[in-house]
């Protein structure tokens, strides 16, 4: 797609559909599934619709600004890219993409643990924005060796996530006989068969591999044996011994991402944390989560004042920034809606979702009367579905 095409295209599901057209269902699947029957990825959609921000005219807001501050430094944007495993196997090459996209509109990139590109290479192309997000290892020995190797390649923020305690039961992926290494069937085969622009650039690229666990793995593994070490890499005890072993060990911020409660939140205030995301992993961990932003303002209220309160899952539009901003959350991540981008349309892709984000959140600040993201405090907020007049608070800048 020509970037002169993605002026028609302004809406982060508008690449959504494009995704789904050029990629095949086994990998779209991994891409867009939540867990159980998928309730709690609809349930974030459904909250975040229920916010609503009332207008505030009669403003001078000629001078709007979408920066904002986090852990010392000034991104341009509230929004952040979220971590995304596998996502070279979603289309080739989209780690390096993301990561040059965040560079290149200063904000910050997480890149997995189980992301299929090697952390220095990333670390390389976006120096000072990239986030690295930590799956803590059942072996010790691999978890601090890889906050070693993240901090000698310059990385500030640890992103460390802890709603894996084990793995979920997707169904789609159960389904499409979603694996690594991939084991075709002759379904699998016609699928691949149709979406030729994916198979040729899959082919060029190599199987994605899990480039960063790779020295950890058995010894001359090969894609079957990483796969399944990958699998079994995570660990289940992941208690705040190990979590302020690791505060001790790493130099830089450390957030804590997957926080769905007060006391985990007030847990990781106690750890010694620097921030965390309040988060259900898009919806694919646990299907009778509540909705992220349904938990959102109870905890920033509880921790705000001693840490920064971040949030991500389901967000798809500048309006849902800006609703998670006045709800308490001082930065915002989606790992989805940049994905589609540049699955559906390369480099230029990422870098126009992104701006697609900017363009709501800039046209939203104008309709709520505000300048400048610190006026978006707790605001008049109304849920459709349970809020009052006598429960409305503020109106937002005023």
């Amino acid at each position: 797609m020509f970037k002169s095409s993605l002026q028609k295209v302004p809406r982060i599901e508008d690449l959504a559909l494009i995704t789904r057209r050029r990629v095949p269902k086994i990998t779209l699947g991994y891409l867009e599934s939540g867990t159980g029957e998928e309730v709690a990825l609809r349930r974030n959609r459904e909250a975040l619709d229920r916010v609503l921000l009332v207008p505030h005219y009669l403003k001078s807001v000629g001078a709007r600004s979408t920066q904002t501050r986090l852990f010392g430094r000034t991104y341009d944007l509230p929004i952040g890219i979220s971590p995304v495993g596998l996502a070279n196997a979603i289309w080739p090459g989209i780690d390096k993409m993301l990561a040059e996209a965040a560079r290149n509109a200063n904000v910050p990139y997480g890149l997995s643990t189980v992301g299929t590109t090697r952390l220095e290479t990333i670390s390389e192309i976006a120096p000072e924005h990239l986030w690295f997000q930590l799956y803590v290892a059942q072996k010790d020995e691999v978890t601090f060796d890889l906050l070693q190797r993240a901090h000698q390649a310059g990385v500030d923020v640890l992103l460390v996530t802890v709603d894996v305690p084990i793995s979920s039961k997707r169904v789609r992926d159960i389904r499409n006989g979603f694996q690594l290494p991939l084991r075709p069937s002759p379904t699998m085969a016609l699928d691949l068969a149709l979406h030729p622009a994916w198979l040729f650039a899959s082919a060029r690229a190599g199987m994605p591999r899990f480039e960063t666990l790779e020295k950890y793995g058995p010894p001359g593994a090969g894609a079957p044996s990483l796969a399944a070490y990958v699998a079994d890499h995570i660990t289940d005890q992941l208690g705040p011994d190990l979590m302020r072993r690791i505060r001790d060990a790493w130099p830089g911020k450390l957030v804590i991402k997957g926080i769905m409660s007060v006391g985990a939140a007030e847990e990781a205030a106690e750890i010694g944390a620097d921030g965390i995301v309040v988060s259900n992993h898009g919806g694919r961990q646990f299907d009778a989560a509540p909705a992220a932003i349904e938990v959102l303002p109870e905890i920033a209220a509880a921790v705000g004042a001693r840490l920064s309160v971040m949030m991500d899952s389901g967000v798809r539009s500048g309006e849902d920034v800006l609703r998670a901003v006045s709800l308490g959350a001082e930065f915002v991540f989606s790992g989805r809606s940049f994905v589609y981008g540049a699955a559906a349309a390369g480099p230029a892709g990422a870098a126009h979702a992104l701006q697609i984000f900017k363009d709501d959140i800039l046209r939203g600040m104008a309709q709520l009367g505000i300048t400048d993201l610190t006026q978006m405090r707790p605001s008049r907020i109304e849920d459709a579905a349970t809020c009052t007049s006598e429960q409305k608070g503020l109106q937002a800048g005023s």
